[in-house]
């Protein structure tokens, strides 16, 4: 079953400062950055006005379909079947050892998936609950608010490269022509908006390229973090069960068309209910 397509429309202010920024981001690099660097209508200027309005666009298109795709729901008919031959592996609670049972939503609960106190319902494959997208980040949307977050990066960062070079152009203009107005505020108020956002973009979309390369989600890293120390303590070896190796991590998150990863399409994703394990790997390699 797939995961539903739409999700309800609800006012949120972190998603309406999301926006603005967006907004003012954009105006502010092509209307002042660009135009009184280069020239609006220069050959430069008009390539890199087009260039950052194309990034812009698949921003804003990338930005909406991670706020309104829902990240995938369970079934209500969802039952595990541990007698599967094709699931080598259920997940089970840490306590008790019992198939995990959701209380709240009063039906079984797939591998990879979590309850969501902020959307009061479980989440297929969750990875966590983003305030800025006021969505939680899931199987169906994981890729689209990772293809987000890629080029929200190089918006920043291209942004921040036009303000430096407006700035210093700017500067000399100001030594040659006393008197001439400048646009300081704009300048000290995307410096202080950029800088920060730019950084803070840079560390989690790194982080969120680790996930991937080991196919974990953000709630899977900690329980890993606690499993492998549990694993330790043992005298055993933890190793993720869904971390199939780089390659195969990547293509099972972002598609099998390397020339897709950077557009958020999902036709690759599957259910949700199951997922490939390093024991489907192994069961692979003996019937060889």
């Amino acid at each position: 079953m797939a995961a539903d397509k739409g999700k309800p429309f609800t006012f949120s202010l972190p998603v309406s400062v999301v926006v603005l920024a967006i907004a003012y981001i954009y105006v502010s690099t092509v209307f002042v950055f660009i135009d009184r660097w280069l020239g609006l209508f220069s050959s430069p200027g008009i390539m890199n006005a087009t260039v950052f309005t194309a990034l812009a666009a698949v921003c804003v298109v990338t930005y909406r379909a991670a706020i309104t795709t829902d990240p995938g729901r369970v079934p209500a008919t969802y039952m595990p079947d541990v007698e599967d031959a094709e699931s080598p592996i259920h997940e089970i609670k840490r306590k008790g050892g019992d198939l995990r049972y959701c209380q709240k939503c009063s039906h079984y609960k797939p591998p990879r998936a979590h309850h969501c106190r902020v959307c009061k319902r479980c989440v297929l494959r969750m990875d966590h609950h983003c305030i800025w997208i006021n969505n939680c980040v899931g199987h169906a949307n994981y890729k689209v608010f990772f293809n987000f977050v890629l080029y929200a990066v190089i918006s920043c960062i291209y942004s921040l490269v036009l303000l430096v070079g407006s700035l210093a152009y700017d500067g000399i203009q100001d030594e040659e022509k006393i008197g001439k107005s400048s646009f300081r505020t704009v300048y000290v108020v995307s410096g202080l908006l950029l800088v920060p956002l730019s950084i803070a973009l840079c560390v989690l979309f790194g982080w969120h390229i680790c996930l991937v390369l080991h196919n974990k989600t953000t709630i899977e890293y900690h329980e890993g973090v606690r499993a492998l120390w549990l694993a330790e303590k043992g005298g055993s070896i933890y190793k993720h069960p869904y971390d199939l190796g780089p390659y195969e991590n990547l293509t099972s998150v972002l598609g099998p068309n390397i020339l897709s990863w950077l557009w958020p399409s999902s036709n690759h994703i599957g259910s949700g209910l199951r997922y490939s394990t390093i024991y489907d790997l192994a069961k692979g390699s003996t019937s060889k």
